[in-house]
């Protein structure tokens, strides 16, 4: 951005000096014109002439120049304008893919609970069903603690079979 402005201000000045070197081109064209017009002097006249041609061609050619550099320098700001327009779009994109993630995976924590629930839930099951003091010890083998980092996203489900 810091680039793109400062192209636009040599972009500005050269426009300015284009247009002066227009009005010293149109100036000294009216002057040649006036001075052919005239009559007097014809060394004095044919020396200006001449003087005043080859400031205009002068002129002409510097004006040739700074349009070629105009134009090279607003291809670079539409070059600029359009790589930060694509690094905007692409951005946007990432930050598409990153929040459908985030949200894919909220989604598989609150399934990874949800199962975790169940099988503590049949666990709970076959022990009431079997021996309590010999069933227990195997539900403490079988059911591993949880340790989850971070806020939980969605709320816990227990789902009870009856």
């Amino acid at each position: 951005e810091v680039q793109v402005d400062e192209l636009q201000r040599l972009l500005a000045g050269m426009e300015k000096e284009h247009q002066s070197l227009l009005l010293k081109m149109k100036e000294g064209e009216a002057e040649l014109a006036k001075l052919r017009s005239v009559e007097g002097d014809k060394l004095a006249q044919q020396d200006r002439s001449a003087q005043l041609e080859k400031e205009v061609a002068m002129l002409r050619e510097k004006i040739h120049h700074l349009d070629d550099m105009l134009k090279s320098q607003q291809r670079k700001v539409r070059q600029m304008i359009e790589q930060l327009q694509n690094s905007k779009m692409m951005i946007q994109s990432k930050d598409s893919v990153i929040q459908d993630l985030k949200e894919r995976v909220a989604y598989l924590e609150a399934e990874n609970l949800e199962m975790h629930d169940r099988i503590e839930h049949l666990i709970e099951k076959q022990v009431s069903w079997g021996s309590h003091s010999a069933r227990a010890r195997s539900k403490s083998e079988y059911v591993s603690s949880k340790s989850l980092t971070g806020p939980k996203l969605l709320p816990l489900i227990r789902v009870v079979e009856t």
